[in-house]
């Protein structure tokens, strides 16, 4: 199998490409700086949104393309400078997929498009199963909204097109996680805010799963929430970490600091939801971490 995989050097990226090249499939990864990078019997680095950069020229035919392109959310003040990059840099990458399966003679069996649960808004009271909930208005919702109607543009030529709604992806060495845990390291961690707010998680086990899945299983198309199916509260969540680190959960981080550092970011712990992954249950997909304390045993003491 051929795959071609936008965003393949970030979290989530590497961890697709080592499992898809451990199965012996193809990977090509796009990337503005494929002359730098270091080729593999079954990992191909691709030039794209450069002027010299003809895509096409380097590919076989392609039967997945995976589309996780865009500048990460976590990182940085959200700015109106920075928003906008958020935003334009995952619409660039859209709209370059797209161009390039419009040139394509054959096209790919399918398109899994990295999106997330940020669309639904935040609450603490409702439950998001992915069947015809309202879409949020603050920043990050409309970002998705944004994201997932220039993925449509691709679906329109015929292509199967999946957008994968992540939670919050729970992993070693990136994500969310290390920040999450690194005061219960310093012995001062606590509650997040009221503790009340819904955190909608995933394994990255489950994330690779979910994906292979996807595309194995052919009925699977639209917006699917690839979250654990039982996602908890900050207050749980902390007092998980602390029990698994053996350390005390003590020292509350009141939200108007959060909001005082960190700013509009801020409501990526202070606000969540609750998510349930109810088209991939009904699928059958089986999950390898279904709650929060044996996904965090299996990163944390590992």
């Amino acid at each position: 199998m051929n795959i071609l995989i936008a965003g393949g050097t970030g979290f989530v990226g590497q961890a697709l490409t080592a499992y898809f090249a451990q199965k012996g499939y193809h990977m090509y990864i796009l990337t503005r700086n494929a002359q730098k990078q270091e080729h593999h019997r079954y990992i191909h680095y691709v030039q794209w949104l450069t002027n010299e950069a003809n895509p096409l020229e380097q590919l076989p035919y392609i039967d997945v393309v995976i589309n996780l392109a865009g500048e990460s959310i976590n990182s940085g003040r959200w700015n109106e400078t920075r928003k906008r990059t958020i935003v334009e840099s995952r619409l660039q990458a859209t709209y370059a997929i797209y161009d390039l399966i419009t040139k394509m003679n054959k096209k790919p069996s399918v398109l899994i498009q990295a999106s997330a649960i940020g669309i639904y808004g935040t609450s603490l009271n409702e439950t998001f199963t992915g069947r015809c909930e309202t879409i949020g208005t603050d920043f990050l919702a409309q970002t998705v909204k944004r994201w997932e109607e220039a993925g449509r543009r691709i679906e329109s030529l015929g292509v199967r097109t999946v957008f994968m709604r992540f939670g919050i992806i729970l992993g070693k060495g990136g994500g969310a996680l290390p920040r999450i845990i690194l005061p219960y390291k310093l012995f001062i961690g606590g509650t997040i805010g009221s503790g009340q707010q819904w955190l909608s998680w995933v394994h990255m086990d489950d994330v690779i799963g979910t994906i292979d899945f996807v595309i194995r299983h052919e009925t699977i198309s639209g917006p699917v929430n690839v979250t654990a199916p039982s996602p908890v509260t900050m207050e749980q969540f902390g007092k998980t970490i602390a029990n698994i680190l053996r350390r005390p959960h003590w020292l509350p981080v009141p939200s108007f600091a959060l909001k005082m550092l960190l700013g509009e970011m801020s409501m990526l712990v202070l606000e969540g939801q609750r998510v349930i992954p109810k088209k991939l249950l009904q699928a059958g997909y089986d999950f390898s971490f279904p709650t929060v304390d044996q996904a965090l045993a299996n990163i944390l003491q590992s």
